[in-house]
């Protein structure tokens, strides 16, 4: 199993440089891999990249932009560019966003969001390969070839219902996950995922899993502190979902919360489970839980 670094979104005057710092330290710890959410802030994608040309390297992935705000061309021709300059270790996760996001503030309609991911994948996966697209579809339609430098990066779906899973093992390179506990990995993620790309003759898909991580002696604080970071999390229909199949009442109860003995089990069951990569979505205790992730990273 690959580790992977979270990435904070920089507060001051120079966001960038702060990213880049991060990315540096990522490096330097031994991580594989640093990623960067996509909310309101920093354009994730533009951001990794003015930061991790600057910064040693390591891939840089998405977690994850979502798909409704842009023709699947587009950014395909983002993700490229973005590939290419960072000597091709860019990773895209992409995902649907939620309801209350792509409704009541960009105004598009979320009707039949499985169509809409099956339809954006259809052209987005061969645009983003250099070849040309002809598609027409219910929601979209291209009829384009990109001649981008930067083509072949993984393409990495936020799946986690079974429909999106089999696209992501189908058509896309893995999934992206978050808020998902290791019995859900194990029971659901993993045997779905890798049913549909041995299905459809392909590589076995990268699962690669985010969650919240604290090394403490004082774990019943860390899961308090864990609720209220990631409440909003346990209100969204698709995160909570995936909370109640695992049996969890609120985010801080899928947390990877204890002493170093305790994380490092918790990660060892993440990795039998199917993980390919762990991101560690660091809250509390930052030096203690960085050092137990970055032996981890070394190995």
């Amino acid at each position: 199993m690959r580790y992977g670094y979270f990435l904070n979104e920089p507060t001051g005057a120079d966001p960038i440089g702060g990213l880049r710092d991060q990315i540096t330290q990522a490096a330097e710890d031994g991580f594989s891999s640093a990623w960067l959410s996509h909310i309101f802030g920093l354009d994730a994608i533009t951001a990794l990249v003015a930061a991790g040309v600057q910064a040693p390297p390591l891939e840089l992935g998405t977690a994850v932009v979502p798909t409704y705000p842009r023709h699947p061309a587009a950014l395909a021709q983002q993700a490229m560019t973005a590939n290419a300059a960072l000597g091709g270790r860019f990773a895209l996760g992409l995902g649907l966003s939620h309801q209350i996001v792509i409704e009541n503030m960009f105004g598009y309609s979320f009707e039949r969001p499985g169509r809409h991911m099956k339809e954006y994948l259809d052209v987005l996966v061969p645009a983003s390969r250099g070849e040309h697209v002809r598609f027409e579809g219910e929601t979209l339609k291209a009829d384009i070839k990109l001649s981008t430098p930067g083509a072949g990066f993984p393409v990495l779906v936020a799946a986690l219902g079974p429909r999106m899973l089999k696209m992501a093992g189908t058509v896309a390179d893995g999934t992206v996950l978050w808020m998902t506990g290791p019995k859900t990995v194990a029971d659901h993620i993993v045997p779905t995922i890798r049913a549909a790309a041995a299905e459809a003759g392909r590589e076995e898909p990268r699962v690669v899993c985010a969650l919240p991580v604290c090394v403490t002696d004082d774990p019943e604080g860390a899961v308090a502190r864990a609720n209220e970071v990631f409440k909003i999390y346990g209100q969204l229909p698709s995160y909570r979902a995936m909370l109640d199949r695992e049996g969890a009442a609120n985010p801080g109860d899928i947390a990877l919360v204890g002493d170093e003995k305790t994380v490092l089990a918790k990660l060892e069951e993440l990795e039998r489970a199917g993980v390919t990569d762990f991101v560690g979505a660091v809250f509390a205790e930052r030096e203690r839980t960085r050092s137990l992730l970055t032996g981890a990273a070394k190995g």
